[in-house]
């Protein structure tokens, strides 16, 4: 049947494991497709092929080269049309081209997925990672700082050798195995079992910014969507079972704070115990309750996806829609009854016996790289003020306040803000003013003669409203307020 395409017999011989298998017939043609599928052609009333693209077969570099066709259809060409609109709206924030025009990152073919950040788009990482830091000293985290080569005993000790190896970057030295680690869990084993532990210091809240590295197929590399090196605001939980509920409270917490100062909204799903799981049915039953009840006193709509968790612990998958209603996601809440396990890491209980400590694994913004990307594309290049890389651009009237303007400049940048002043003679005040609008500066001050006299600054938005003139001191403190209080309305100044 399928003699005439070599692909699809390979298929068969190589991934079909059972006796028979189901084929599909639309017509004429009989393929190999899963679905879902509709019962004839005539139900598809509006159909675009989108783009093409080469791709190697099975992702592997050393294959054969093939080329993949991209289409939508749907029941309505109404739909089709708002389906276009939306695609147009989403290249214009593609944030592989905001990153271009606002010199935020790039990437080089010769480190593949691994990110360049230029020092207005290291601003925008450093600030989303001390947005967490803050969180961390609030809520009771300690950060700690881990290795980023492990010996792959510890991956084997993890597991992740058996089913992650393909992922991992590893190499030989010293006739001994190594990889860069791909994330942070076993390592933060480590230093838990790095002593005896006592119940009075449960739940220890450990987080880590450490670099991580997975060998993402070359084919799969998407801008910062999709990078073979990152951070996490990575966190582990290690917590009696009886603490799991107030951990996972606060960790719901802890996210909608985050997710508030982002503008987003957000869906919670709890996934709970699959067929095939590892531990005690009375853990699993416990730990789904007290997920279940952590999310109920939360006060959120929330589904259950039954049978859906992982094989080592329920989860709640968090969900983000963006301003194009676009789902993502992000953060991770997961409980694990396994590293500990594998690990064999205890605690000494109030009662002075040993006993198995749970870690939850939790991350808000996730990747920060492909949080970045969300952002940036969320708010379409136009940052708030708290997250910019250009927040107040300094325009003297002419060369005579050139002085003055880089004086408000310093002061600006000395009070911790991205500021820059535009002394080109070459080009008019309306000019600058103009330039400095679309360059998304959110502020843009003005300064002449008069200001220059009375130590002050007009000031106008990005958006052209014009508030006026204030002191120095003034606006660094009205400044302070509006990033300090993560206020998005600038008009508001």
């Amino acid at each position: 049947m399928f003699k005439y395409n070599e692909f699809k017999v390979r298929i068969l011989n190589e991934k079909v494991t059972t006796d028979r298998t189901t084929v599909y017939k639309c017509g004429s043609l009989i393929d190999l497709c899963r679905g879902p599928h509709v019962r004839h052609t005539g139900k598809v009333k509006a159909l675009k092929i989108t783009k093409n693209s080469s791709t190697y077969w099975e992702g592997k570099a050393d294959a054969e080269s093939l080329q993949r066709v991209y289409g939508i259809s749907f029941p309505d060409p109404k739909q089709l049309k708002e389906w276009e609109k939306l695609q147009e709206e989403a290249a214009k924030r593609d944030h592989r081209k905001i990153g271009r025009e606002q010199e935020l990152f790039f990437f080089h073919e010769l480190s593949p997925g691994s990110c360049f950040f230029q020092p207005r788009g290291a601003h925008i990482y450093n600030t989303l990672m001390n947005l967490i830091r803050g969180e961390y000293r609030k809520r009771g985290f300690q950060e700690v700082i881990s290795p980023n080569i492990y010996n792959a005993k510890l991956w084997m000790t993890s597991g992740h050798w058996q089913h992650y190896a393909d992922n991992m970057f590893s190499f030989e030295a010293e006739k001994e195995k190594f990889a860069l680690k791909p994330m942070n869990c076993p390592g933060h084993c480590l230093i838990f079992d790095n002593r005896n532990r006592s119940w009075r210091e449960l739940p220890l809240r450990m987080a880590d910014f450490g670099v991580l590295h997975r060998n993402e197929l070359s084919g799969a590399l998407t801008g910062l969507t999709r990078v073979r090196r990152f951070q996490q605001d990575d966190a582990h939980i290690f917590c009696a079972p009886e603490q799991i509920k107030s951990e996972m409270k606060g960790c719901l917490d802890f996210l909608r704070h985050v997710y508030t100062i982002f503008g987003f909204s957000f869906q919670l799903v709890l996934s709970t115990r699959p067929e095939q799981y590892l531990g005690e049915l009375e853990q699993w039953d416990a730990a789904e309750k007290a997920l279940a009840e952590s999310l109920d006193e939360f006060g959120m709509p929330w589904k259950e996806n039954h049978g859906d968790g992982a094989f080592y612990g329920p989860k709640i998958d968090i969900t983000i829609m963006d301003a194009l209603k676009r789902p993502f996601q992000c953060a991770t809440i997961q409980l694990d009854f396994q590293l500990p396990i594998r690990f064999n890491l205890n605690y000494i209980a109030d009662d002075g016996e040993k006993k198995r400590p749970v870690i939850i694994h939790r991350a808000i913004l996730g990747s920060v790289e492909r949080m970045i990307a969300i952002l940036t594309e969320n708010y379409a290049g136009k940052w708030p003020f708290w997250l910019s890389p250009r927040q107040v651009m300094v325009v003297p009237v002419g060369p005579a306040y050139d002085e003055y303007a880089k004086s408000v400049r310093d002061q600006l940048y000395a009070a911790g803000f991205m500021s820059e002043s535009d002394c080109d003679a070459g080009d008019t005040m309306n000019k600058k003013i103009r330039n400095a609008q679309l360059a998304q500066f959110n502020f843009i001050l003005v300064v002449g003669d008069k200001e220059r006299s009375s130590n002050t600054v007009n000031v106008r938005t990005r958006d052209n409203k014009v508030h006026g003139e204030v002191s120095v001191a003034e606006l660094i403190s009205k400044l302070q307020k509006i990033r300090d209080e993560f206020i998005t309305n600038e008009d508001s100044f």
